[in-house]
């Protein structure tokens, strides 16, 4: 059975917050946020794809990927790895950049906390996104980006029910 998405956004913290429910136990839902392999499959709304350059997943290490478009376009992303707890909560921060993880300066990075969290329906996963002020998030907001996340996770949920 599909989970609703909740997402919210919140002008005052500049924040915004998503929960699912997936229907499946932790280690799996964990796995699928943590391992480059299991990322490209899902991460980017069709008809785009995840692809993962280079991946570290610990404290301090990056996940470096890009999003690959129907017409061949790219658009590469990074996610440097803060706390790790394993099989419960990650931090990092995202920003876009170019394909050897130099910054792209136009554009906001933004502090991501993922939670993963046992219950009785399989794993509820929680994702708090923090941007430097209202604009920055609106900025993001802007490209899509509620849409795309929402696409992706669904997307996770499909491979998930399998």
């Amino acid at each position: 059975m599909k989970s609703e998405i909740i997402f919210n956004r919140d002008a005052d913290s500049a924040s915004v917050y998503v929960m699912k429910i997936y229907n499946t136990d932790v280690s799996t839902v964990w796995d699928y946020f943590t391992k480059s392999r299991l990322l490209d499959q899902w991460w980017a709304p069709k008809p785009w794809e995840c692809e993962t350059k280079s991946q570290e997943f610990k404290n301090g290490g990056t996940w470096l990927y890009s999003m690959v478009g129907p017409e061949g376009e790219r658009h590469y992303a990074q996610i440097k790895y803060g706390e790790i707890t394993e099989h419960r909560s990650f931090d990092g921060t995202d920003s876009f950049c170019d394909e050897n993880g130099n910054p792209n300066p136009d554009f906001p990075e933004a502090k991501w906390l993922f939670g993963f969290t046992g219950v009785e329906e399989g794993t509820k996963l929680t994702v708090n996104i923090h941007f430097a002020s209202e604009e920055a998030m609106n900025q993001l907001l802007e490209m899509g980006f509620e849409q795309g996340f929402k696409t992706g996770l669904e997307q996770l949920e499909e491979i998930l029910s399998q």
